[in-house]
């Protein structure tokens, strides 16, 4: 059952649970999608989150209760409805231990729990893997849910499609850093992330993108119908890259000669629930196929 308060005048929080997972994320996002197609008069805003969202409303033009009612209609309507979605299925390449992030958390060793180590190598004994090569393939083999977009404009959060017991765990810096590399892809918690713009963060650096994520000049010519790329249902994989590569790829970037390899999937959550890695397979079938 959620939990809906009101935020002052205008405003109502809804906490789907406490914890993030799949099922409260697609609760989260049946509700926050009807209530965008019910387009109720006074309904201003809609910001989901990983396992909640918060409504802006005009109380002038609707009541407060009444608007509350409506959402508890939403939620019983969630329940019942079929967990599948219509999404989509993205690439993204990653150059890790690549040398701006990591100079960029040397930099900042007196904030971090190991401050003789790296980020990877921290990441990868505290979840028990042997080398960083082998936690790189875990953080990279799987796919990851887009659960919300938002902190920063364009940054997305991803949490991994694996069973809970082998779920990447990282807590973030023991203080946040005053520097992140535009485009790197981040941890903390049990989140993936990619920072869109360059700035201040807490979470762990693994790699940095090529990919441009957020542009609101919308030069790039895959973000010409909208400055953010991702929205919360895409599905994510990482590809691990080289510096070449990486370097070919920026190359590519800037001249407007790189596209994301996208492809469209119908995601299933009672399928993943009951075979979670024949799901992944399939999906990296449909991300593969020409």
């Amino acid at each position: 059952m959620s939990r809906f308060t009101f935020g002052g005048d205008e405003h109502i929080f809804v906490e789907v649970d406490e914890a993030m997972s799949l099922e409260a994320f697609f609760t989260s996002l049946s509700m926050t999608n009807a209530l965008r197609a019910a387009r109720i008069d006074g309904v201003t805003e809609i910001c989901p989150a990983n396992a909640s969202f918060q409504i802006k409303f005009d109380p002038d033009i609707i009541h407060p209760d009444a608007l509350m009612d409506r959402l508890r209609l939403l939620e019983a309507e969630a329940e019942r409805a079929e967990a599948k979605l219509d999404t989509r299925i993205i690439e993204v390449p990653v150059f890790y231990r690549d040398p701006w992030t990591h100079e960029t958390l040397m930099r900042f060793r007196e904030r971090h729990q190991d401050p003789d180590g790296t980020d990877l190598e921290f990441a990868a004994r505290i979840n028990g893997y042997e080398t960083v090569d082998t936690f790189i393939a875990a953080h990279s083999e799987s796919p990851w849910f887009v659960s919300m977009v938002g902190f920063v404009s364009g940054l997305p959060f991803l949490y991994q499609m694996v069973d809970r017991s082998r779920q990447i765990q990282v807590p973030k810096y023991l203080r946040p850093r005053t520097d992140t590399p535009k485009q790197t892809v981040g941890y903390g918690g049990s989140f993936s992330c990619i920072y869109s713009v360059r700035g201040a963060g807490g979470y762990q650096m693994f790699g940095i993108t090529p990919m441009t994520i957020y542009d609101p000049r919308q030069i790039v010519p895959y973000l010409r119908d909208f400055v953010v790329f991702f929205r919360p249902g895409d599905i994510v994989k990482w590809c691990p890259i080289e510096r070449e590569q990486y370097d070919q790829m920026i190359g590519d970037v800037q001249a407007g000669r790189f596209e994301p390899r996208v492809r469209d999937v119908v995601f299933s959550l009672d399928d993943f629930n009951s075979d979670p890695d024949g799901t992944n397979a399939k999906l990296m079938e449909a991300l593969n196929a020409d």
